[in-house]
């Protein structure tokens, strides 16, 4: 099965996401954003009448329905899914990254989210849903593995903001200690959450 190929439109929302999660979105600009995409500066205007800011919340839903499709991929990966091997597989997602090609690019959610969501409504909002988009994944895998639907949305919550924070440090000190860390630390708690028969 062949992958088709991204028309202008998709390339520039990809393009955004990539650029954000290494420059943040103040330093990404639209042409930019052109000339990653390989696209006709024009076309900003036709495809993004909202200018940035609909470029910027586009590129975060993106993200959002990326990391959320993530979760379904490592599901399939694993033999015995659990919830410490699904955090581990995401954190590892991440530590894989940074020893490939270093430590510049972050999550565009989380940059989108320091950088635009005081100053603009409709940023936040987009960032918020893209969180949503990933969390409900995170937490229906976790109540298929046996924990409690209640227990697996903050559990899905404290998976992915225990991971956010680990990215942060990681790139900080230039080290992936802290996404060791953070596995190592919750692994066992994750998974004594899983809801044993009598």
């Amino acid at each position: 099965m062949t992958v088709p190929e991204r028309g202008p439109r998709e390339r520039m929302v990809f393009s955004a996401a990539q650029l954000i999660r290494r420059h943040g979105v103040t330093a990404t600009g639209m042409r930019d954003v052109a000339a990653h995409a390989s696209a006709p500066r024009g076309s900003l205007q036709h495809y993004f009448p909202g200018g940035k800011p609909q470029l910027v919340n586009e590129a975060v839903d993106w993200a959002g329905r990326y990391a959320g499709n993530r979760v379904a991929r490592f599901l399939a990966g694993m033999a015995q899914p659990s919830p410490s091997r699904l955090f581990e597989a995401m954190a590892g997602q991440w530590a894989d990254e940074f020893d490939a090609v270093g430590f510049g690019q972050g999550c565009p959610v989380a940059a989108a989210t320091v950088d635009c969501t005081a100053s603009t409504e409709s940023t936040r909002t987009a960032a918020a849903a893209a969180f949503a988009q990933w969390r409900q994944p995170v937490a229906e895998a976790l109540a298929g593995m046996g924990v409690p639907a209640p227990r697996a949305e903050s559990l899905a919550t404290l998976m992915i903001s225990a991971l956010e924070g680990a990215i942060l440090l990681a790139r900080a000190e230039r080290d992936t200690r802290a996404l060791t860390a953070v596995v190592r630390e919750l692994g066992p708690l994750l998974d004594g959450a899983v809801a044993r028969c009598p």
